[in-house]
C-alpha cells in the first residue's frame, strides 16, 4: 500500500501512506489513466469535435476497420487484433515499452472481431482515443494543454501529468501521475456528477455512460473505459457493496471506487501484484458501512473542493 484516501459527502475522513510516500507524491495511476482518457474524449464531443458514433476515425481503414466508432473504442468493442495477456512481450508492452509511436502501432492492427461485437480489454484503444482527440487540434502545443485546461485545472489537479510517447501523444491508457487526493478529486467528480463547485466540468452523457454496464461486456465494463464488476475487479469474487459502485481500475492494485449513492470516493494506490489476489472490493465492502458513522468535528476534516 502506497496511499489511502477516502471521501465522504466531500470530506477527506481517512488518508493514510506508506513508508516513503506522502500526500505530496505522484502516483502513477497505470490503467486508472483511461478513465480520465475517457473523460477528456467526453469533454471534446461536448465541444463538437468528436462524436460517439463517428467512424471512418484514420484515414488508412479503408477495410472493415472503418466501421468502428468512437463508442466501440470506449466500451473496448473495437475487434481489433490485440494481445493484452502481459508476461512476455506481447502487444500492450511492446507498444508501451518498444514503439515510440503507440497509437500508430494500434492503427495498423487488422481486425479479429467485427466492430461492436466482442469485448476486448486493451490499452490501446485508450492510446487510439488519445490520437482521435489530439488530432481535432490544428496546433499541438493548443493539444498538450487541453487536459489541464479541461479537466485539471477547474478541479485543482495541480500534480496531474500525462506522458506522451515519442510521437507527441498522449499515453492515455496507462502513463498518468498524481497525488493520491488529486486522483482522488478526479474520482468527486464523478460521484458529483459532473459537476464541481456547482459547474457542469464533465457532460451528464459521459456520466451516464461512465457509470453504465454494457451488454457486450457481459456486465463488467462501461461504456465510459471504467469498470463495473460486482466485485469491481476481474477475479469472479462478490462482495456486498452497493449496486451503483464502480471502478476506475489499474496494473498492481491501484483502484479508485466511485460510489454516487454514498457520495464516497475510495481509493487505493500500492505496487501488489495480481498473484498475491488483493482485491479492494473487500477493502470497500467494509468501508460503507464505518462511512456512515457520524465523523466527530467534521468540520476538521479536510474538504475537497474548499469552500468559498
Amino acid at each position: 500500500m502506497r496511499a489511502i484516501v477516502v471521501i465522504k459527502d466531500g470530506r477527506i475522513i481517512a488518508e493514510r501512506y506508506g513508508d516513503g510516500f506522502s500526500a505530496e507524491t505522484p502516483l502513477m495511476g497505470w490503467s486508472m489513466t483511461k478513465t480520465v482518457t475517457a473523460a477528456i474524449v467526453a469533454a471534446r464531443i461536448a465541444e463538437g469535435k468528436l462524436a460517439y458514433d463517428q467512424s471512418k476515425l484514420f484515414a488508412a481503414w479503408t477495410d472493415g476497420r472503418g466501421a468502428i466508432t468512437v463508442a466501440d473504442l470506449m466500451s473496448m468493442q473495437s475487434g481489433l487484433d490485440l494481445d493484452e495477456t502481459y508476461g512476455d512481450v506481447n502487444d500492450v508492452t511492446r507498444m508501451l515499452f518498444l514503439e515510440p509511436d503507440q497509437a500508430g502501432f494500434v492503427e495498423a492492427k487488422p481486425l479479429e472481431a467485427d466492430p461492436g461485437r466482442k469485448f476486448e480489454y486493451t490499452t490501446g484503444s485508450a492510446v487510439l482515443l488519445s490520437r482521435l482527440w489530439m488530432n481535432t487540434f490544428a496546433d499541438v502545443q493548443e493539444a498538450l494543454a487541453y487536459p489541464r485546461r479541461v479537466l485539471f485545472d477547474p478541479i485543482g489537479m495541480t500534480s496531474a501529468v500525462m506522458e506522451t510517447d515519442q510521437h507527441g501523444t498522449f499515453s492515455g491508457g496507462s502513463l498518468m501521475y498524481a497525488t493520491a487526493r488529486d486522483w482522488a478529486r478526479f474520482g468527486l467528480l464523478l460521484v458529483d456528477g459532473g459537476q464541481w463547485n456547482d459547474e457542469q466540468v464533465l457532460p451528464a452523457e459521459f456520466i451516464r455512460r461512465v457509470s453504465t454496464a454494457t451488454e457486450l461486456s457481459g456486465g463488467i465494463y462501461t461504456g465510459g473505459l471504467a469498470w463495473k464488476a460486482a466485485s469491481g475487479e476481474r477475479g469472479g469474487e462478490t462482495f456486498a457493496i452497493p449496486a451503483d459502485a464502480y471502478w476506475a481500475i489499474g496494473h498492481d492494485g491501484q483502484s479508485m471506487a466511485i460510489v454516487p449513492s454514498e457520495k464516497l470516493v475510495m481509493l487505493r494506490l500500492g505496487l501488489t501484484p495480481s498473484r498475491l489476489k488483493y482485491r479492494s472490493a473487500k477493502l470497500l465492502e467494509k468501508l460503507v458501512p464505518a462511512a456512515r458513522e457520524p465523523v466527530p468535528d467534521p468540520e476538521l476534516q479536510p474538504r475537497i473542493p474548499p469552500e468559498e
